[in-house]
């Protein structure tokens, strides 16, 4: 089973931006896509942004394109989410998820994804 490890969060002032990654584990990634979902405190889950690891497809929920851009890097296995003109109401527990392909789509997307790493706190400061 594929084991993810996110990172790359902290303190950033209101306006920063901020570049989280997720690293896959798995050998071989074909087929898989990473998402990213955030949840603060009090508040439910939300999904932000997949991809496809190998094919980079992407897809985005909601307004979640303004401000945030999702990479992937086939060859480092990894996601990375960058998101720039950060608001307080960014402040939250971001977690990326995997699964095959068909998790990242508008239809399933929302709804999760199988496999969870642990979150990285974001912070933003006013």
């Amino acid at each position: 089973e594929v084991q993810l490890q996110a990172s790359g969060g902290g303190l950033v002032e209101a306006g920063g931006s901020l570049s989280l990654s997720c690293a896959a584990s798995e050998s071989r990634l074909d087929g898989y896509a990473i998402g990213w979902f955030r949840q603060a405190p009090g508040e439910e889950r939300k999904a932000l942004a997949c991809i496809s690891i190998i094919s980079s497809v992407s897809y985005y929920e909601d307004s979640m394109r303004d401000r945030f851009a999702i990479a992937s890097d086939a060859t480092k296995k990894t996601v990375y989410l960058q998101i720039g003109s950060l608001k307080p109401a960014d402040t939250a527990v971001y977690y990326c998820a995997a699964g095959p392909d068909h998790y990242c789509s508008a239809s399933r997307f929302n709804h999760g994804m199988p496999t969870w790493g642990k979150g990285t706190q974001v912070t933003v400061s006013s």
